[in-house]
């Protein structure tokens, strides 16, 4: 994970806040919720209910930087990813783009969207169409969109994505399963770039990869951004490689943000209990041996279909009390520079007893030296 550490982007700047202090956002996401149906019946079907996936998520996305979004499987990333692609229609809320509301973009206009984002699934072989060469499921963007019409001209595209994307342009006429899973997600980035989008959703691009094809992959994400200026929105469960992919990092809960803050200020200060039970789990080498407290979250994951009332991680907080089971905690600055929706806080001596030392002395190195 070094060479990816060492290609950290510095044109972007960090934000804690979510605010367009530090710029005008590319991306505005304000209140957005999604709730999917449980309905009873099979002729006369009536709703009983609804999985509350995205409820009342709010962040801005700056030009060129790379917003990571992490949390727990059933945490609402994936679908966040799907809305703000428009593969799903929001409940309710908005999506902003270069400042217009994209949450109700229909037909011509959606299609429009789609050449300016774009997404790179997390399977690599079952978002690839098995019965397709590889040349055509790369060019499908072309099709759609009736660009490279000309005679060889289209062919001649898809093979230069292939070789800017670590694949030999020969391969053109293979089909996906000939491929190995790492070649299979250049696939898919090379049809996600296809079109030259200013903003690449990567819902978890490397979870399904071995070790060192997942270093090949980000380190190839972090050279399209530089060449490309793209703004990238990481989805990931792996923690370290959020570390080094990430400017701003924002932490997913049962639907919503917990907590948002420079990725720097959350590895060395996380304030959001849950962030930090997220961060003490991270497996490190540590060869000094030192002892740390591991936070270990008691209970299962509560239905997102039947959330608990006001902080939805009071049922699993080591730090939770009456206040936490009756009032809504606000998303608001906490000490160190990040934002957190906590009563309770997690205090620096907190924070020195949960994190690993090898942790702190990874972010010395990954810092370089002072100046």
């Amino acid at each position: 994970m070094s060479d990816t550490a060492d290609t950290a982007d510095t044109a972007a700047t960090p934000r804690a806040t979510g605010t367009a202090s530090a710029g005008t956002p590319l991306i505005e996401v304000r209140d957005l919720v999604k709730h999917f149906p449980i309905t009873q019946g099979i002729i006369f079907q009536r709703q009983i209910g609804a999985v509350k996936a995205v409820d009342g998520v709010s962040f801005d996305v700056l030009r060129g930087e790379t917003l990571g979004i992490v949390g727990e499987t059933g945490c609402g990333k994936s679908t966040t990813a799907r809305l703000l692609v428009r593969l799903l229609d929001p409940t309710s809320g908005t999506i902003s783009y270069e400042g217009t509301n994209i949450s109700a973009r229909k037909g011509d206009e959606l299609k429009a969207l789609h050449k300016e984002v774009q997404m790179i699934f997390q399977d690599p072989y079952s978002s690839l169409n098995p019965r397709r060469r590889v040349g055509s499921i790369i060019g499908e963007p072309f099709v759609i969109h009736d660009m490279y019409s000309g005679e060889g001209e289209r062919k001649k595209r898809v093979q230069e994505l292939m070789d800017r994307v670590g694949l030999n342009p020969e391969h053109y006429n293979r089909y996906p399963h000939e491929f190995s899973g790492g070649q299979r997600q250049r696939i898919g980035v090379a049809r996600a770039i296809a079109l030259e989008p200013k903003v690449l959703v990567a819902d978890e691009p490397v979870s399904a990869l071995d070790v060192s094809i997942q270093a090949q992959v980000l380190n190839l994400l972090r050279e399209l951004q530089r060449e490309m200026g793209l703004t990238l929105i990481f989805i990931a469960h792996d923690l370290s490689v959020v570390r080094h992919m990430c400017d701003r990092v924002a932490v997913m809960y049962l639907g919503r943000v917990v907590e948002m803050a420079s990725s720097d200020v959350l590895y060395a200060t996380p304030r959001h209990p849950y962030t930090g039970a997220l961060l003490s789990a991270v497996p490190v080498p540590d060869p000094d041996g030192s002892e740390r407290k591991r936070q270990l979250l008691t209970g299962d994951v509560p239905s997102p279909a039947n959330p608990p009332r006001a902080c939805r991680f009071h049922t699993r907080c080591p730090k939770a009390q009456s206040i936490c089971s009756e009032e809504d905690p606000v998303l608001e600055p906490k000490a160190g520079g990040g934002i957190a929706a906590c009563h309770f806080p997690l205090t620096d001596e907190e924070v020195a007893t949960r994190l690993p030392s090898a942790l702190s002395r990874q972010r010395a190195t990954t810092s370089g030296p002072a100046a």
